[in-house]
């Protein structure tokens, strides 16, 4: 088949016009027909009608303690030094339980606490209790929910379009309702496809070979849909073949309101949605400015005489609208994520009658220059911590395959088209993902990678409270500086001074002069090659960067371990011009290792538990310190208590050591590097 070009990059708002305006052209704009449903089933829906009470709550006047139901009127009178007796008698005095009936002659209930049984002439003899002796009176109604309290038979119960809360169920069944109208929910099929796509289930139980890609993005998209009120259907991995696609399409479209084929939108050989959707109907967009998220489809199926028109007598749902929208959604997963907010979740939301979702915002500061390309509307994850008074924004890993940047975004920073960007500094709007609280009780971390932060994080997690902790992996040197900045509350480093052989201080008194800093030791480690196993190579030391059959990868500069590397490097009379790879960079230690599993490297500089990890081979070079730099005033407040209490916990420290290469007999050492002004 022809490959298919995009018929035009258009902007985001004429992309949501364009399918708007086919919803209306067709008659879908509206919201979906209307189902009756238990009231016990229908926590979560919309109601499609207003609900009006069928009778009064409650519906007779009832005692709202239990007590003695009396005439107000015959209370009068009655004082501490002047008690009154009234008889148990019909139209007097007469004991009732809270939610009885009252008697058609009472007015008031009187606490039972508040009376004395007595016989009528006032002793407490054991010829039988007569009368109740008060010694105060009450008002009219007292003690009384009287008829209607709650509702009136015939008063508003419930609007239209009012999305049912627990308590929502309860006045309605209190209301005199068994069953309630509500929109009846959306029906999404989701289509992936792929030839290279497999299963997780497959994957686990027969592995998985090169070039295969687990599919989860019908996972994602069908909780999305779940979430926002829909019902998905998550079809089978489709193959990338014209005629496949297009026969999932069409019984697809016998059953569903939205269709979602993911991948195949690009303008790749293999990529056919566009034409599918052509084939069998009408192709409204096809690219949209906006990034992540270029190559989205949006077109009408069933437009036309293309036997989609009537849906199968056999379908089990009731027969929603047609034609049937369909939405190619990209294959990275933060752009099928994305796409999910940006054009999913509004339509569903239409067909339930209800806005679009509009997440809190927070304004805050952004702490690193963002570039952005001027023709696209940018959607920027970044994290969010409040560091002293500020709200700081991080942006984090950009690429549109990189779901964990959605896993770890604290919400979304977006920059509008004909922009450049925004530099480190600027005030931005991020549409959050978590909620204002969670951004209050999150601890910053930013500097040198280490595995242990992880399980900090974990740990934190599961005390009281739960606490967060968000780490970014920049280096040691970017730690110090995002310190001096205040954009974080600690950073982790590991430079050592090559003239005093002292990790840390030496740099803090240059990068953060006039701070009182608290240097917290975190853990010592073993520093080595990471190589593959059985060490092909046969690395035994530093000078072996420098033969010249040893292709390495590097760190990042401003790393701990690209220091540490640089001075065994100039020890030795080396220079980096002889050593394969020295700029080919990489931000953990992880990563360093997953090159080295990989087989771009023979070799990398790294920690022993990332070649732990991955089952690699090391060879240990160097022993060093992993320190928190913080500083003071952030050392002794609140927040961070619970970090540095997790390094008196013998359950933590018994986590670390299970780590290979980690030594805890430091942890929790402080030192204080006097930088005052």
């Amino acid at each position: 088949m022809k490959r298919h070009i995009y018929l035009e990059d258009i902007p985001l708002d004429e992309a949501q016009a364009a399918l708007a305006a086919a919803l209306k052209a067709n008659d879908l704009w509206q919201p979906l027909e209307a189902e009756t449903i238990p009231v016990t089933e229908a926590n979560g829906r919309i109601t499609a009608a207003a609900v009006f009470a069928k009778i009064s709550s409650p519906h007779y006047h009832a005692a709202a303690m239990d007590g003695y139901a009396v005439r107000a009127q015959d209370t009068h009178g009655a004082t501490e030094t002047n008690p009154l007796r009234l008889p148990l008698t019909e139209g007097t005095a007469q004991a009732v339980n809270t939610g009885h009936a009252l008697p058609a002659w009472a007015n008031a209930v009187i606490m039972i606490e508040h009376t004395h049984l007595v016989d009528l002439d006032g002793s407490r003899s054991a010829h039988g209790l007569q009368a109740i002796e008060i010694r105060a009176s009450v008002p009219p109604w007292h003690h009384v929910r009287p008829m209607g309290e709650d509702m009136v038979a015939t008063e508003l119960t419930l609007p239209a379009n009012h999305k049912l809360r627990p308590v929502d169920l309860g006045a309605l069944a209190g209301s005199g309702h068994a069953t309630v109208s509500v929109y009846r929910q959306p029906r999404v099929a989701i289509i992936p496809t792929g030839s290279e796509l497999v299963s997780a289930e497959t994957a686990v139980t027969e592995g998985i070979a090169p070039g295969q890609i687990i599919e989860y993005n019908s996972i994602v998209l069908a909780a999305q849909v779940q979430k926002w009120g829909g019902i998905p259907t998550r079809w089978p991995v489709v193959k990338d073949e014209f005629e496949a696609i297009k026969t999932a399409v069409t019984q697809a479209a016998q059953t569903h309101d939205l269709i979602l084929v993911n991948a195949g939108s690009s303008a790749g050989s293999e990529d056919y949605t566009a034409h599918v959707v052509k084939a069998l109907g009408q192709l409204h967009v096809h690219g949209v400015a906006v990034r992540p998220g270029h190559p989205v489809i949006i077109g009408m199926l069933g437009v036309g005489d293309l036997g989609l028109g009537v849906r199968k007598e056999t379908s089990p749902a009731p027969s929603p609208h047609s034609p049937v929208p369909i939405i190619g959604v990209p294959g990275y997963p933060v752009s099928a994520a994305l796409t999910g907010e940006i054009f999913v979740e509004p339509l569903l939301a239409q067909w339930q009658g209800q806005p679009a979702y509009e997440p809190p915002t927070l304004e805050a500061t952004l702490t690193r220059k963002l570039a952005s390309p001027t023709g696209d509307d940018d959607f920027v994850r970044v994290a969010v911590g409040k560091v002293g008074k500020n709200v700081m924004a991080t942006p984090i890993s950009r690429g549109a395959g990189v779901i964990t940047s959605l896993v770890r975004a604290d919400g979304i920073v977006r920059i509008p088209r004909f922009s450049e960007g925004a530099d480190a500094g600027s005030p931005v709007t991020v549409h959050l993902y978590r909620t204002p609280r969670e951004i209050e009780k999150t601890i910053v971390a930013i500097g040198s990678h280490d595995l242990t932060l992880d399980l900090m994080a974990q740990f934190l997690a599961e005390k009281e409270g739960a606490w967060r902790l968000a780490s970014a992996n920049v280096g040691s040197l970017g730690g110090l500086v995002a310190l001096r900045r205040g954009e974080s509350h600690l950073g982790g480093s590991h430079l050592l001074d090559p003239e005093t052989g002292v990790y840390n201080e030496s740099y803090i008194h240059r990068y953060l002069p006039n701070q009182e800093i608290v240097l917290v030791t975190l853990v010592g480690r073993e520093q080595g090659w990471i190589v593959p196993a059985g060490n092909p190579k046969g690395l035994a030391g530093w000078a072996d960067a420098a033969n010249p059959d040893v292709q390495v990868v590097n760190r990042q500069r401003g790393a701990g371990t690209r220091v540490l590397f640089d001075y065994e490097l100039a020890q030795r009379d080396l220079t980096p011009e002889q050593v394969n790879g020295y700029d080919r960079e990489e931000y953990t230690h992880l990563a360093v290792a997953a090159a080295v599993a990989s087989g771009v490297a023979d070799a990398g500089l790294g920690i022993r538990a990332a070649a732990r990890a991955l089952d690699l081979g090391f060879v240990p070079l160097a022993h060093e310190q992993y320190q928190l730099v913080m500083p003071k005033a952030h050392f002794e407040s609140d927040l961070l208590k619970p970090l540095l209490d997790l390094l008196h916990d013998d359950r933590f420290k018994t986590a670390v050591a299970a780590l290979p290469g980690y030594d805890v007999t430091p942890m929790g050492e402080i030192r204080e590097v006097g930088n005052g002004r």
